[in-house]
């Protein structure tokens, strides 16, 4: 907190403040402490994966099969440091926040907190310097270099970055992508990380950052931490963009290197000649995804590469976006006009609510100009998309209520777009340009789930505590700083448009949507990093909520005998599959001994608060097994919401601590099908899991919401827990059917 020491003197307080005003203390880049952590022992963890094989052995035995040969491990594959521009800015002290977060940081919290297996670094490319490349690069070959038994390694870290791009509209918004290679030394990592940023553009650049350097001066004693936040934007600008007619390989290493969209950041992967995997996420996210957005316009020959995009994020600490749902936030008639939805009993879109805030500020205006001003609202509301909050910059958080949210939805994204949804996602084609089999094109993704941890704490889903720590939750510390960033209105009576190039993320309720994250599971031939990265390119993955549930998906009569979740077969048989799965062992309190002793108290409590991954022997108990089946459209315009059964089947399981066993069949196979499977854990306390802890009348309405503030609104230590029921999701098994195409007729679009 009291960095400035070191940069300007030391001095009384007052002293402090006055030097750094008028002496204009400069910036500097983070400082990266060392790992401090050795490897764990080899026997610890052979003793963790005895105890993981055995289980495996157990309910395969209860479920008539063989011991599987392979294991499975835990990672997270989408992990940021303070070497994000976000994640920068929100641990600044304005937000309360913990400091800085390097690479070292990810190292040992993954060996020592969560207890990982695997893990990748992926800081925004957008504003990473080549110093924070080269810093990230070192840090995964030394943290790699730390294990005791190279050929059975305690921990594998992958190199990598993200490539985000924030589009204005429907049509221009790409999303998020985590780009991740197999390898370590310079020869087989690119020069640079891959950017959508370019001078010029408000595309994956933030203009409201150099704002936030400004604050030094009504936080002098803190005047260190802006300042370095002035040098970081300053050595990003320092960085021209790359000259785009000349080879990745000829480029100097100090530029920006820039990517406009999927088909040219595929296009300089491919180039490079190296092996990697692209995984898109964040879809579904509303924070700042348009209102319209599709993930038709990615599913093109140019816009996807099936060999590089082989895994989806589903799950991560911005919440669950695998659910599909038929309401929309915009609605178009016949001529492609756009207007405002009417509210359903389970969805109201935030255009319909600014009606409702308008209609309640109409005072003593005449009915005829109240009207004209909530159909402003709406309109103005569809326009800001993504935005809304701004058409009434001063309403409360309360005033919006629920509105754009799935109410129904396990762990939510906020603001979920149906359209950009993991289900939507697998159930769409493209009749215009197919496959080389002839097929229509199509998405064929493993499901994987991840935090998106924003300092350095790979795999925080281990546990459900230190919400400001474990979460996204940020916020103003205090109501002096909240007002700073509040905006008033000239006419509270009258909306206002909103200028997307300077829209502001509706933060506040968001912060009811952030938890601790998810995780990936991969079943691996072993824990050597070819092994791991080989069960990741063959989707040989599923993902969970946080908890390390254990689970085998497997179609039992493929013509090549068993396939396992992420396999693609050709039959025309009745196929039948059988489930497994295990809940996470209940997590005792506090860390192991080896945790403590690996590293100083004051680093122990600064990365793991108190609290580690701790497995008792005692297991949670499932609830239930849901089968999901999805059809792909077989024609063109075949309407999505019927392609999607959520759930197709369900299976209760019996209390069992050796976990539940599920074999179904589908008689009615008589089309190109994907059936992936959720497993459910028993009920247990969830950070948010109420989200935003709605208050309903007596016929259902909601009329207020109590939303958990990621700001002084809510008390830091209040992890706002609620029961919900964590869980698993497979991949998927995609079985093409064999025989003749089952005519369909053609409908609209849907």
């Amino acid at each position: 907190m009291f960095r400035i020491l070191k940069v300007c003197g030391s001095y009384s307080a007052l002293a402090i403040a006055l030097t750094a005003v008028l002496s204009g203390c400069r910036g500097q880049d983070q400082e990266v402490p060392k790992i401090e952590g050795p490897g764990r022992a080899p026997s610890s963890i052979q003793a963790s994966d005895d105890k993981l094989a055995g289980a495996a052995r157990t309910i395969a035995d209860k479920a008539g099969q063989t011991a599987p040969q392979r294991q499975i491990l835990f990672g997270d594959l989408h992990v940021h440091t303070t070497y994000s521009i976000d994640a920068f800015s929100v641990e600044l002290p304005i937000m309360g926040g913990q400091g800085i977060h390097t690479p070292p940081d990810a190292c040992d919290f993954a060996r020592y907190c969560s207890g990982l297996d695997f893990f990748s670094f992926n800081d925004h490319a957008e504003f990473m310097t080549p110093e924070h490349w080269q810093v990230t690069k070192d840090t995964v070959r030394q943290c790699n270099a730390l294990a005791d038994d190279q050929d059975n390694p305690d921990l594998v870290v992958y190199t990598g970055f993200e490539w985000t791009n924030v589009g204005l509209s429907a049509n221009k918004h790409w999303g998020h992508r985590n780009v991740i290679f197999p390898n370590t030394s310079d020869a087989e990592l690119p020069v640079r990380p891959i950017s959508s940023r370019y001078r010029g553009s408000t595309v994956g650049n933030q203009d409201s950052l150099p704002q936030l350097v400004k604050l030094k001066y009504l936080d002098p004693l803190n005047w260190a931490r802006y300042a370095d936040l002035g040098w970081l934007l300053d050595r990003t600008d320092e960085m021209l963009d790359c000259p785009r007619d000349v080879p990745a390989a000829e480029l100097p290493p100090n530029c920006n290197e820039v990517a406009d969209d999927p088909s040219e950041l595929f296009a300089k992967l491919n180039s490079s000649g190296l092996d990697h995997l692209v995984i898109p996420h964040g879809n579904a996210w509303g924070m700042y995804t348009p209102i319209g957005a599709s993930w038709d316009k990615a599913l093109t020959r140019k816009q996807h590469n099936a060999d590089s995009e082989r895994l989806l994020e589903v799950m991560s600490g911005h919440g669950n976006s695998e659910e599909y749902r038929p309401w929309r936030h915009i609605s178009y008639d016949e001529n492609g006009t756009s207007y405002c939805p009417e509210p359903t009993e389970d969805f109201t879109a935030c255009c319909w609510q600014a009606g409702e805030i308008m209609r309640r500020r109409c005072g003593d205006l005449p009915e005829s100009e109240c009207q004209t001003r909530i159909e402003l609202a709406k309109q103005y509301s569809l326009e800001s998309g993504a935005y809304a909050n701004g058409v009434f910059p001063d309403a409360k958080p309360g005033d919006w209520l629920n509105c754009g949210q799935c109410t129904d939805c396990f762990k939510p994204a906020f603001g979920l777009r149906p359209k950009e949804s993991s289900q939507y996602a697998m159930a769409i084609s493209n009749f215009d340009q197919p496959q080389n089999d002839g097929k229509p094109l199509r998405f064929k993704y493993g499901f994987i789930a991840s935090t998106d941890d924003h300092t350095a704490r790979p795999g925080t889903g281990y546990k459900q505590y230190e919400r400001r720590k474990m979460t996204f939750a940020s916020g103003a510390r205090s109501s002096f700083y909240n007002k700073l960033m509040t905006k008033s209105m000239d006419d509270p009576q009258m909306p206002q448009q909103v200028n997307l190039a300077d829209g502001t993320p509706d933060s506040e309720r968001a912060g009811s949507f952030s938890f601790p994250g998810g995780i990936v599971a991969v079943h691996s031939d072993s824990r050597r990093r070819e092994d791991i990265w080989s069960a990741l390119k063959n989707r040989r993955v599923y993902g969970t909520s946080g908890p390390r549930m254990l689970l085998w998906f497997d179609l039992l009569n493929a013509p090549q005998g068993n396939a396992s979740m992420g396999a693609e077969v050709s039959m025309d048989s009745t196929p039948q599959f059988q489930v497994r799965a295990l809940g996470d062992f209940v997590q005792q309190p506090g860390c192991p001994a080896s945790s403590y002793s690996a590293l100083s108290p004051a680093r122990h409590e600064s990365l793991c608060a108190g609290e580690c991954y701790n497995p008792g022997d005692e297991r949670h108990a499932l609830t239930a097994i849901e089968v999901i089946k999805i059809t792909p459209q077989m024609v063109r315009g075949e309407k999505v919401d019927a392609l999607i059964e959520d759930p197709w089947g369900r299976f209760e399981c019996p209390v069992d601590p050796e976990g539940c066993v599920a074999e179904f069949s589908d008689p009615n196979f008589n089309r190109d099908s994907l059936y992936y499977v959720r497993a459910l854990q028993e009920s247990t306390q969830a950070i948010n899991g109420a989200y935003l802890r709605e208050q309903r009348n007596a016929s259902g309405k909601v009329i207020s919401v109590n939303p958990c503030y990621g700001s002084y609104l809510t008390e830091f230590d209040d992890n706002c827990e609620a029961a919900t029921n964590e869980r698993a999701w497979s991949s998927p098994i995609f079985v093409n059917y064999l025989a003749p195409d089952a005519t369909i007729e053609e409908t609209k679009t849907p």
